[in-house]
């Protein structure tokens, strides 16, 4: 009796003891997905902070919201393949579906800015703030002085007789048109002197530069005497325009204009003796054109390397006659190629900015224009919107003593690398694009940011 009950408890207690350990066989899964699922959302937690962070970020900004989403996607599609991006480079976007975390990594290593979020959100407080105060002479009548041509508006600045000097005429068009000008001048930030030095040019009372230089010194002078703004600061909240070879004299005579006035010009070289790299700006020479045509894409462009131009006055030109004119890869040409100037630019994959006589030309802006790359030979050039654009990202700087070695470097140029640079060129062209009316982010606006960084300059107390 007394064994039959042991051996009952023994037999009661393996049955507990087997039922308890198939219950933790029927448990042990599920747990140990939950565990797993746990372990991989806290790895994940750092990442899901940031994007929400960033999300939040972006969404905040309702003033440049839907601008910045189009131009982070633009940054964000830059460093892909291609075929992935399916980018006519016109404005058109046919794949537009990215993780934001591969738009924060790409964007930093690959965008055309030197700091895009930093230069939105300053460029944001300009339209807001900035003003700038138009001397009178700009409204004068056409019969009232011999000399009103020199301040009003050009007539037909489109005009392709205009030419090279067709910023200087643009600039005072879209500024007239713009939000930024006062009839306050107690509130202007910056005070416009609206003469044309390519209108003085072409005077019949002028022409020289000598006989330009003494009208702008007696210009300064009577408006410093008619108004009490220049005398305020001294000139230095004062600028005017040019993108005439002769403009880089026209302060010559006046050392305060020359010293404090702020010069917006196309002739941007270290080595004239008038330009100023740290109050002066440089515009961006562009020639007078009525609409755009789509850029041919990457795999269109069968040629190398396009430059035509005169040699005569560069010897650095000369130079590179001498050594690639007889190279098929090379479209080099002394003086008009053989075939529609803007067609070499089309079908070339990089175009030559190489110093004459002056150190700038349109040559720049054309290969911007047509979707080539710039590949710049001109040492001593301050390139335009320099402290916005970072143009190691869509162009090629060649020191004038490398030029033997240009093909070499070209060719040395990956086809990613390469794709890259044509898609950054793509991104930056509305910089360099003048419009009658302003656009946003359009040439005008570019240099009226380059002045708002310039704002803020210590005035005497009247």
């Amino acid at each position: 009796m007394l064994l039959c009950t042991i051996l009952g408890r023994r037999r009661l207690q393996r049955v507990l003891y087997q039922t308890s350990w198939n219950a933790y066989f029927v448990l042990f899964p599920p747990f140990a997905v939950l565990l797993i699922t746990s372990l991989a959302i806290l790895s994940l937690w750092p990442e899901i902070l940031m994007l929400k962070s960033s999300t939040s970020a972006h969404y905040g900004a309702n003033s440049t919201k839907d601008f910045k989403v189009r131009e982070d996607l633009k940054e964000s599609l830059l460093c892909s393949s291609l075929l992935e991006l399916s980018c006519d480079c016109n404005g058109t976007h046919q794949r537009s579906v990215l993780s934001p975390s591969r738009l924060q990594i790409k964007t930093r290593s690959c965008s055309p800015y030197h700091n895009w979020e930093g230069f939105n959100a300053d460029y944001q407080e300009m339209l807001k703030k900035l003003k700038i105060f138009v001397y009178p002479d700009v409204s004068m009548n056409n019969e009232s002085s011999p000399f009103a041509r020199i301040f009003l508006p050009h007539p037909d600045p489109t005009d392709p007789r205009v030419g090279n000097y067709f910023s200087e005429h643009a600039f005072k068009r879209a500024l007239l048109r713009s939000s930024f000008v006062t009839q306050h001048p107690e509130k202007a930030h910056f005070f416009f002197m609206p003469f044309s030095i390519n209108a003085m040019r072409n005077h019949p009372l002028l022409r020289s530069e000598s006989f330009i230089s003494d009208f702008v010194a007696n210009y300064v002078m009577r408006i410093s005497s008619e108004f009490q703004f220049w005398n305020v600061s001294g000139g230095a909240d004062h600028f005017f325009v040019c993108c005439h070879s002769v403009g880089r004299e026209a302060a010559s005579k006046h050392i305060t204009l020359r010293n404090n006035a702020i010069q917006v010009t196309c002739s941007s070289s270290y080595f004239q003796r008038l330009y100023s790299a740290h109050k002066d700006i440089a515009l961006p020479q562009v020639w007078p054109r009525h609409s755009d045509k789509v850029l041919n894409p990457p795999n269109a462009r069968n040629k190398l390397v396009f430059f035509a131009g005169r040699v005569q006055n560069s010897g650095i030109r000369q130079q590179l006659l001498t050594l690639w004119a007889n190279d098929s890869s090379f479209d080099i040409f002394s003086g008009h190629p053989s075939f529609p100037y803007e067609e070499g630019f089309r079908r070339s994959k990089y175009c030559l900015h190489i110093k004459g006589y002056e150190v700038n030309t349109a040559r720049v802006s054309d290969a911007i224009h047509y979707g080539c790359i710039p590949v710049m030979i001109s040492n001593y050039y301050d390139l335009p919107f320099a402290n916005i654009l970072d143009w190691s990202k869509f162009s090629i700087i060649v020191n004038q003593a490398d030029v033997a070695l240009l093909k070499h470097i070209l060719t040395s140029v990956s086809e990613q690398t390469y794709l890259n640079l044509y898609r950054n060129l793509c991104m930056v062209r509305k910089h360099f694009k003048w419009h009658a009316d302003p656009v946003s982010y359009d040439a005008f606006h570019m240099t009226a940011y380059e002045l708002w960084l310039r704002r803020g300059l210590h005035r005497l107390v009247t």
